[in-house]
């Protein structure tokens, strides 16, 4: 049994929230707020395995509520109407990153995604439950798990691309052009879209205009990352993020 907590000072999100927690089989909401401070203070003393977190909230924005967690802290899962967060979220290792207005099986999605890691840490409590792999799966157990692939609409077919093949993305206007290992494919897509989408852990919004696969960038040279031999432009809004980003990786 997953536990978590809602913290969000919209009233008719955390009743959606709380509605999606009800659905989803093996996670059981321990509480939820509409305020960040009374919300800390709550986890300060009642440890859970996820927080589902809003980052626009008075007094305590959560990406500040997310940096004072007790450690080791629960995997944090962001829920926000802003996509321009995403990248700083990375540095915070949440788990996954929900826009709004949250579809339940993106949902679903990030809670499985979250199942996964505690699982493969051993972190998941044993025994027999409705979590279990041998448990009977409906509609929401059907899910993947972890996705290694996305479909994207290219003219008149659903294509499958792999996100292993994707060097970077870039936006044109109301399309998408997603340069692969195999070529291009032009999309009709927003990057919001396409954030929900990928994997955060694997990559990084560094323009208006550009997404990377954080595996793919060769180097990075005044204010500029080289992906696939190509220079990309790092946004001046995306600039701190990135550099803090890329800080841990060992530098020479």
């Amino acid at each position: 049994m997953l536990t978590c907590v809602i913290l969000d000072d919209e009233p008719l999100a955390l009743d959606l929230l709380a509605d999606y927690c009800a659905q989803v089989p093996g996670l059981e909401l321990k509480g939820q707020f509409d305020d960040a401070l009374a919300g800390l203070a709550f986890l300060q003393d009642h440890p859970v395995d996820i927080v589902f977190l809003d980052i626009h909230m008075p007094r305590l924005t959560g990406l500040q509520l997310a940096q004072l967690l007790p450690a080791p802290g629960p995997r944090i899962i962001f829920t926000t109407a802003y996509d321009q967060y995403a990248v700083r979220s990375y540095e915070l290792n949440a788990a996954d990153y929900l826009l709004k207005p949250i579809a339940f099986p993106r949902f679903v999605q990030a809670v499985q995604k979250v199942r996964q890691q505690l699982s493969s840490t051993g972190a998941l409590p044993g025994g027999p439950g409705p979590v279990a792999p041998t448990a009977p799966a409906g509609p929401v157990e059907s899910l993947p798990v972890a996705p290694d692939a996305m479909f994207v609409k290219n003219e008149h077919r659903l294509q499958r691309v792999a996100f292993a093949d994707i060097l970077y993305i870039e936006g044109m206007k109301e399309y998408l052009l997603i340069y692969t290992t195999a070529g291009k494919i032009l999309t009709l897509q927003s990057f919001r879209r396409l954030e929900e989408v990928l994997p955060p852990e694997r990559f990084v919004r560094i323009h208006k205009s550009f997404v990377v696969a954080l595996r793919c960038i060769e180097h990075v040279e005044r204010g500029k990352v080289q992906v696939a031999g190509r220079l990309l432009p790092i946004g001046d809004t995306y600039r701190e993020a990135f550099v803090n980003l890329i800080r841990p990786y060992q530098q020479l």
